[in-house]
């Protein structure tokens, strides 16, 4: 359950989102497209309540992007397109230039025209999270909201999907969930959350310095982890109450 958190996100801004399994990432960015609505308080986009917006001008307005998006059987340029019906052909190239899918669609004999079978069976997990960052920008959204969508892109990759859309995108408000420390270390800010409650909400920089959880994170995953509830599992961490299962 969220409770006590009060911050501002400016226009445009690069905004990682770090916690364990259980935290409220999810709940957290879901309050913004209303797939929840706040007991108390208000949520704002733009200056404007939430609850105040059409719904169906909200949702088009904010595209997610979640870990286990889907594909349906049919083409690429078609399962592109259920982003935006009319798109263009350049629209979805740039598209997937930006998501860093280009180099994989070009390999293939059919390009674009490249046959998916349903839930991208015939395509790998990275791949399949690519196409549909891709899929999220054809809508040209005011906010982008990537949870843990990278999480089975190399980190290198990954590194190139937050460059191109922090420099081709940069008045799309970005919202990234994340696991890993590196997907986010170049965020304009990062917010840690701990049971529902903000622990940190800075520069990376900064909470390197200021906030025990991020620094030992970053102290952790550099040295070759990655599981985020794991590495709060710890020793080091026997406070915490991070079970698996919980939900977000």
């Amino acid at each position: 359950m969220l409770s006590d958190l009060d911050f501002s996100i400016r226009s445009g801004e690069t905004i990682g989102i770090l916690g364990a399994t259980g935290s409220g990432k999810s709940s957290l960015v879901s309050l913004i497209s209303r797939l929840y609505d706040v007991s108390e308080g208000s949520v704002t986009v733009g200056g404007v309540d939430v609850r105040d917006y059409d719904l169906d001008t909200l949702r088009n307005s904010v595209s997610v992007v979640l870990q286990k998006n889907v594909l349906f059987a049919g083409t690429i340029l078609e399962n592109l397109r259920w982003g935006k019906e009319d798109a263009t052909l350049e629209e979805c190239r740039e598209a997937c230039r930006m998501a860093c899918a280009d180099e994989f669609i070009e390999s293939f004999p059919d390009g674009y025209e490249t046959k998916i079978e349903q839930g991208g069976t015939n395509v790998s997990g990275g791949q399949r999270q690519r196409l549909c960052i891709a899929r999220a920008l054809l809508k040209d959204p005011r906010i982008l909201i990537l949870d843990d969508s990278t999480s089975a892109v190399d980190t290198a990759t990954d590194a190139k999907i937050k460059k191109a859309l922090k420099e081709t995108a940069p008045e799309v408000t970005k919202l990234i969930i994340a696991q890993r420390v590196s997907s986010v270390k170049d965020a304009d800010r990062v917010m840690v959350l701990e049971e529902g409650r903000i622990d940190g909400f800075d520069t990376p920089d900064r909470l390197v310095q200021t906030n025990e959880i991020y620094r030992y994170l970053v102290q952790m995953q550099s040295g070759g982890g990655s599981d985020f509830d794991d590495e709060l599992r710890s020793d080091h961490f026997t406070d915490y109450n991070m079970e698996d299962g919980d939900n977000e």
